[in-house]
């Protein structure tokens, strides 16, 4: 039964004032600030299992889990007890590591493309190092990338999409000169005929696509049949590398990562959030022949004070085992199934309109007649619906992403009893709307 609360915030007020006098907007990292859906951000004090519990003491069933990391849930003991073993010898050496070959070895044992992987610190690390690992390889200047995608906040990737099909990019930020921007060429997702276009018109130019194999950052957007495979065929042919930012679907929709899934192999791949089982992370990988150019292996430059850092490495390496239990990623797709099909029947009992995009462990309900195929289709959805919803969400003591354009992550926690929990306070939620 649904409890039926309203949810409390005097104490996660304060903070968020306080917060504001030291921090920019009052939080490290934007889509915190809650500022899109009109709310005080809740205020995290700890995390257990499949719940949160914030500094108001209220518990809220997480789908947040650290923006996608958190697939083993929060505070797994397994997690928790190789960071505080590995702490107990030391948090940083500034030396290689044994902890940090181990996880290459997973890695490149488990993602198809990866046969030498380089760890940084985050998945903007990553994009940025492989880009231009990509734009010295090839000796050539132009990106191509998907609009609505995003791959951190290097400068070449915030660029506006382009209104056109092949249209040179534009700064999205103050800050992003024009000269850097215009070596980004951006397309619709799920649109090969404007990738192909855009390869007729640029393609002896063309370092690099980017693409994350599921779109990620718009909601839940999975690749069309032959969207993925079709620019595979066009960047061999023109002699680009394609490169899959897999920071947000590495090892969360499949064992071996979307590649896996979709058997689509790119040339890099970039990865982060679940390899670090909660703690900063990012790596890039891909052909041996290309990672070998690298420093100190070659001459493209890339370094980093904490890379391979020896706590990201144990909690990576600790979460990347309990995946590799037998039936880890059946449970996934079972819970995750569940609940797309719950918020479905809610949504058809109740009439409100309703598009669920799901790839594993990733779930998004767009509040829209959909398809949502590429971004276009995902700003159909009504931002006011979603913000009621959210806020209708938080009351029944559920955490899902505070933005329409971000998905559900479900982990290896989530009860059936949390999934169905979650159904009724979705079904209750949207009789409130």
């Amino acid at each position: 039964m649904s409890q039926n609360r309203k949810r409390q915030d005097r104490r996660s007020r304060e903070a968020f004032e306080e917060a504001r006098r030291h921090i920019p907007g009052g939080v490290n990292s934007p889509v915190r600030a809650f500022r899109s859906v009109g709310l005080v951000p809740v205020f995290a004090e700890r995390g257990a299992g499949s719940r949160i519990f914030d500094i108001d003491g209220q518990a809220y069933i997480d789908y947040i889990c650290s923006w996608g990391p958190l697939i083993a849930g929060h505070a797994h003991p397994a997690v928790v007890e190789a960071i505080r073993t590995t702490a107990e010898r030391g948090t940083s050496f500034g030396l290689p590591t044994l902890l940090e070959t181990e996880m290459a070895k997973l890695v490149c044992e488990r993602v198809p493309s990866v046969e030498v992987v380089r760890m940084v610190n985050s998945g903007t690390e990553a994009t940025m190092s492989a880009i231009r690992l990509a734009r010295g390889y090839t000796g050539r200047s132009l990106l191509v990338k998907f609009e609505g995608s995003y791959h951190g906040h290097a400068d070449s990737l915030l660029i506006k999409a382009g209104s056109g099909v092949a249209t040179l990019g534009l700064p999205d930020s103050p800050g992003v000169p024009e000269g850097v921007a215009r070596n980004t060429v951006t397309a619709p997702y799920n649109d090969l005929a404007a990738v192909e276009e855009i390869f007729a018109r640029y393609g002896e130019d063309i370092a690099a696509v980017i693409v994350e194999p599921v779109a990620g950052n718009m909601g839940v957007v999975p690749p069309l049949p032959g969207f993925l495979e079709g620019l595979r065929e066009v960047t061999r042919k023109y002699g680009s590398l394609l490169i899959f930012d897999e920071v947000m679907t590495g090892f969360r929709v499949h064992l071996h990562s979307a590649q896996g899934l979709y058997g689509v192999t790119p040339d890099l791949t970039t990865l982060g959030k679940v390899i670090g089982g909660g703690l900063p992370v990012g790596a890039y990988g891909g052909r041996r022949d290309i990672m070998e150019r690298v420093a100190p292996a070659g001459p493209i430059y890339q370094a980093g004070t904490l890379s391979g850092n020896p706590l990201a490495m144990a909690a990576g390496l600790a979460t990347l085992k309990l995946l590799g239990e037998p039936g880890a990623y059946d449970l996934l797709e079972q819970r995750s199934a569940r609940l797309a099909e719950g918020f479905a029947a809610n949504a058809k009992e109740f009439g409100v309109p309703m598009t669920i995009n799901r790839v594993g462990s990733m779930v998004c309900p767009f509040f829209t007649e959909g398809p949502v195929v590429n971004y276009a289709t995902a700003k159909t959805s009504d931002p006011d619906l979603f913000n009621r919803y959210f806020a209708a969400m938080l009351d029944e003591g559920i955490c899902v992403a505070p933005s329409q354009f971000e998905g559900m992550f479900v982990s290896l926690v989530h009860s059936e009893e949390d999934i169905e929990r979650t159904i009724e306070a979705q079904r209750e939620a949207l009789k409130r709307l």
